[in-house]
């Protein structure tokens, strides 16, 4: 998610702890919440400058690298990286041209139309979803530009604004206010950027804007917060239907808990945990959720369980708030761990299976069908799971590092495992197309399911019988998910391999999505080339693609994920 790269670096202390020695901190058996207010939350210093350490390869790898170099010594590789994270920089330089220059101030822009389109509650979402890239890549100048828009006018925007959607808002706008007020150097922070307004106005956005989202908490009659925010009159009320995505009410927690900490104010992190601490309470199957929940009544709705769209973020808050809080004084979260450890043991028994012929390991879906078998249909988005299990395995902490300090149990290698096999699963979406892109869901080939016909149209992909795209489903958004677990699993694992497939998916991102007037469009067909564009740049893309993009591609000491 949005937000989700900065809270990676969410505070604990240097030295690292095992799953027993946090469990054995008895954090909250009894689902009681305490206000979160300990200054332990806070980000540290994370930034700091150490030498720039060439990658060690194996022979084997080498190999693979004089392709790309044409030598085998290692400064020459880590140079190549260096030049290829300046792509990344060259690529945001230009996705942010074309906002500027057709959309600013708008939500989202329309690179073939060269307009703007306010889709997401008209705050110019992708002004401050882009504006912690930009600080990361040292772009003095877009960080003015940005900084100086959000100073001049996001404030009244906010107070004149009708309805928003809680989740969008939090994940993307206090999201980027709270990450651009960290990398200023607030709360002491690292100070990534030397241009625009002080931490100080960021902060104070962030409260005005958290304040009137802080109603759709107090509006509902239960834990669980209503989905739509009217900002102008800070009030709430449900969506069309009654319910809200169990992802959306759990995917607040990070943001509302850093507000508190920074602020000094508790109201923000008591209302987002009483979410979580509610969800503790409600029965599930192994651990998993449905993807609907009502606020009227507190309960689940409905049957399907998958880690898709609407459930997908669930299972990413829970570990991540727990690594979050574990270090506070003053708050039991260790049932945040025990939901995640529960749910990640139903994920591999209920969910997790493989193609035919080539054996990818996929995350299918419930309800089992009419016919008596698992949905074969993995999202796109379910590829945040791989980053999310390497980094509850490791807790940011390097493979070789954890197991060098034994701290790794056999269930924590156990999903190291399945988070390998699904990144290759994700990258393999990619490269089954005739793009190079992945769509936006894929389903598997199974003993059960096969529909010919409907392969990608890389014919020359391994895994061209594996992976079945359905017409409906064949449209790319340029989303995130797939090289934000490149980015966990190459810190983590220190596999160059991960490098290079995000390399490879930078380049069809440039060579079929880049518009030359100024941005980059969503696809409408990753199966057919040239493909026809979208005419859409999700915020996303700035905020998180070219962000981890341009992380995976760079020194590790920068934005480290143990910290």
């Amino acid at each position: 998610m949005i937000f989700g790269l900065a809270c990676l670096m969410l505070t604990h202390t240097n030295k690292a702890h095992s799953v027993s020695d946090g469990l054995a901190k008895g954090i909250g058996t009894n689902g009681e919440h305490k206000e979160v207010t300990d200054v332990g939350i806070r980000f540290k210093k994370l930034f700091r400058r150490a030498p720039r350490l060439p990658p060690r390869l194996s022979p084997d790898e080498k190999i693979i690298h004089r392709n790309f170099t044409g030598k085998l010594n290692e400064p020459n590789v880590e140079e190549q990286w260096k030049a290829r994270q300046q792509n990344v920089k060259d690529a945001f330089t230009h996705a942010w041209s074309g906002y500027k220059k057709f959309a600013m101030g708008y939500d989202e822009l329309m690179p073939v139309s060269r307009l703007g389109v306010d889709g997401l509650g008209g705050l110019g979402a992708t002004v401050v979803d882009a504006l912690d890239t930009a600080m990361i890549m040292g772009l003095d100048e877009v960080v003015s530009e940005t900084g100086s828009w959000i100073e001049s006018h996001l404030l009244d925007r906010i107070r004149q604004k009708g309805q928003v959607n809680l989740f969008e808002t939090t994940i993307r706008v206090l999201g980027g206010l709270l990450s651009a007020y960290h990398l200023s150097g607030g709360d002491q922070g690292m100070t990534l950027a030397q241009k625009g307004p002080k931490p100080t106005i960021y902060l104070d956005i962030a409260k005005n804007l958290a304040d009137r989202l802080l109603s759709a908490f107090t509006s509902s009659p239960t834990a669980i917060p209503f989905s739509d925010v009217v900002l102008r009159d800070s009030s709430a009320h449900s969506a069309p239907g009654g319910l809200s995505s169990t992802s959306e009410v759990s995917t607040l927690q990070l943001e509302f808990n850093y507000l508190s900490a920074i602020s000094g104010d508790p109201k923000y992190s008591t209302e987002g945990m009483k979410v979580l601490a509610h969800l503790k309470t409600l029965p599930k199957t192994e651990g998993l959720v449905p993807i609907y929940i009502s606020p009227h009544s507190g309960e689940f709705s409905g049957e399907n369980i998958r880690l898709g769209s609407r459930g997908d973020s669930y299972y990413e808050y829970l570990i991540k708030v727990w690594l979050q809080l574990r270090d506070t004084q003053d708050g039991n979260f260790t049932y945040l761990h025990d939901m995640y450890e529960e749910a990640m043991r139903g994920v591999k028994h209920m969910l997790v299976q493989k193609s035919i012929p080539s054996e990818l390991v996929f995350v299918g879906e419930l309800p089992v069908g009419p016919k008596g078998y698992l949905s074969p249909k993995m999202d796109h988005l379910v590829c945040f799971l791989p980053g999310t299990l390497a980094l509850g395995a490791t807790k940011g902490l390097t493979k070789e590092k954890a197991m060098k300090d034994n701290l790794l149990t056999f269930e924590d290698l156990e999903n190291l495992k399945l988070a390998e096999d699904l990144t290759k699963t994700c990258f393999e979406m990619y490269s089954v197309t005739s793009t190079g892109l992945a769509p936006e869901i894929a389903y598997f080939h199974t003993k059960d399911y096969f529909e010919s016909g409907l392969d990608g149209g890389n014919k020359s992909s391994e895994y061209v019988n594996d992976i079945i795209i359905k017409h409906a489903d064949r449209h790319n958004l340029l989303r995130p998910e797939t090289v934000e677990s490149l980015f966990v699993l190459y810190r983590i694992t220190q596999d160059p391999k991960y490098r290079e497939w995000g390399w490879h998916i930078f380049e069809s991102f440039e060579k079929y999505t880049k518009v030359e007037s100024g941005g980059y469009s969503s696809l409408d067909d990753v199966t057919t080339v040239p493909p026809p564009k979208r005419d859409k740049m999700e915020t996303f893309f700035l905020g998180e693609t070219l962000k981890y993009l341009y992380l995976l591609f760079g020194d590790s000491s920068v934005i480290p994920l143990d910290k």
